[in-house]
């Protein structure tokens, strides 16, 4: 199983889930909810999504460290501030929520699974080999961090 592990972009796994729960949603009735609070719902999810992305990227920048999701090893620095003293994963927290906003969007409550299969995907062959290369560059002061602030919320 460890053939998959950092292998598919976060946001590709992301994208190609949403095309399936597009899919799926083709084949059952939605959620008998207005155009409009679904849209707005939508939206809304996807704009807090993408900013809480935006702000991890940024301060990854800031701190001139990579965001490359096949290289963790290539980190150069441990990034605690900003939205970092919330979450550990903020990108795949934006891209979770626009996920969510997407199922919104849709009215569809099978749709909701991929938000499962995106976060068991995500824990199991993105964020574990991570945590395991930023312990083995960061040692004591990444497991303090890992004992302060949360791996999603």
């Amino acid at each position: 199983m460890n053939t998959l592990e950092l292998k598919i972009p976060p946001p590709v796994l992301a994208l190609g889930l949403a095309l399936l729960m597009w899919l799926t949603s083709l084949l059952f009735e939605p959620w008998p909810v207005p155009y409009g609070f679904r849209l707005g719902a939508a939206l809304a999810l996807v704009a807090i999504g993408q900013s809480i992305s935006i702000c991890g990227i940024l301060l990854f920048r800031r701190a001139g460290t990579t965001i490359h999701p096949f290289k963790p090893d290539a980190t150069s620095s441990l990034v605690t501030n900003g939205v970092y003293r919330f979450t550990r994963n903020p990108m795949y927290i934006g891209l979770l929520l626009t996920l969510f906003g997407w199922v919104a969007f849709l009215a569809s409550p099978p749709a909701l699974l991929y938000l499962a299969v995106f976060v068991l995907y995500m824990n199991r062959f993105q964020i574990g080999p991570e945590e395991r290369a930023l312990s083995s560059l960061f040692g004591t002061d990444y497991a303090a961090y890992q004992t302060r602030v949360r791996r999603w919320l």
